[in-house]
């Protein structure tokens, strides 16, 4: 299914690099701050800044919670360690502990807003300090469907991968040599104990992809579902998360 979308090429990967070069250099900032967590897209988003800005213009935070897995932690420093790029860890489970003390803020998804929004709030504490861009590491899949936290993961000043599918970035994960491992590691944000992305989106990254790609295109769903194999169900929910999530893509409404 997953055919269906244009295959990244080596001229993508150079151009996107050339892309983040030109936009960090036009802002005059010194370089980029990114929350480094162990999975897929924050690792690309590295990788490419590391290639457009030099290593030592990257700096990569890992920002671990109480649900944080300890391999991330290991992941992540063999990372940064492989490209020379300054690697820094701030713990927030004190913050988030002291901002969803109240009864009515601990629910899994109040905790999970709460975790994506305090790590956002280091990003640009550091980048302030050191004169830097905060790069965001969604990818389009989630871009369209609304699946990051507003303020949270979705806030950032450079978003490299915003024009690309999931099943894009795991092309450009391979041409970037980024680990097996972390390429066919199960995507989650890991922001409660066995929270999964596709688990929470309802769909998988094969099967949602060739949806966006071909609504994008302005095909009707019989097309689409001919095509991708979806059902007019799996169809109608997706264009629903587009339409329900359109706010988070904007600028704030100004009545």
């Amino acid at each position: 299914m997953a055919s269906i979308l244009p295959d990244i090429t080596e001229n993508d990967v150079k151009a996107l690099t050339e892309r983040i070069r030109n936009a960090v250099k036009a802002t005059g900032r010194k370089g980029v701050v990114i929350g480094l967590s162990g999975g897929i897209d924050s690792a690309v988003v590295a990788k490419l800044c590391v290639n457009a800005l030099g290593s030592k213009n990257v700096m990569c935070v890992f920002m671990p919670s109480g649900a944080t897995p300890s391999e991330d932690r290991k992941a992540t420093k063999e990372l940064c360690a492989g490209w020379n790029a300054e690697y820094v860890i701030r713990d927030i489970q004190p913050a988030i502990d002291a901002l969803t003390a109240a009864p009515d803020m601990n629910t899994p998804l109040s905790v999970g807003n709460m975790t994506a929004r305090c790590r956002m709030a280091v990003l640009y504490n550091i980048a302030n300090e050191n004169k830097r861009l905060v790069a965001g590491t969604t990818n389009r899949s989630e871009y369209m469907i609304g699946y990051f936290t507003k303020f949270g993961d979705g806030a950032c000043d450079i978003s490299p991968l915003s024009g690309h599918y999931k099943t894009q970035v795991r092309q450009i994960a391979k041409m970037l040599n980024i680990p097996d491992k972390i390429i066919k590691k199960t995507p989650s944000a890991n922001l409660w104990e066995g929270q999964t992305d596709e688990g929470e989106i309802g769909i998988s990254y094969d099967i949602l992809d060739p949806i966006l790609y071909m609504a994008e295109k302005g095909r009707t769903d019989k097309e689409i579902s001919d095509a991708a194999g979806a059902s007019e169900e799996m169809i109608i929910s997706v264009r629903r998360m587009i339409s329900v999530s359109d706010h988070k893509r904007r600028m704030p409404i100004q009545p």
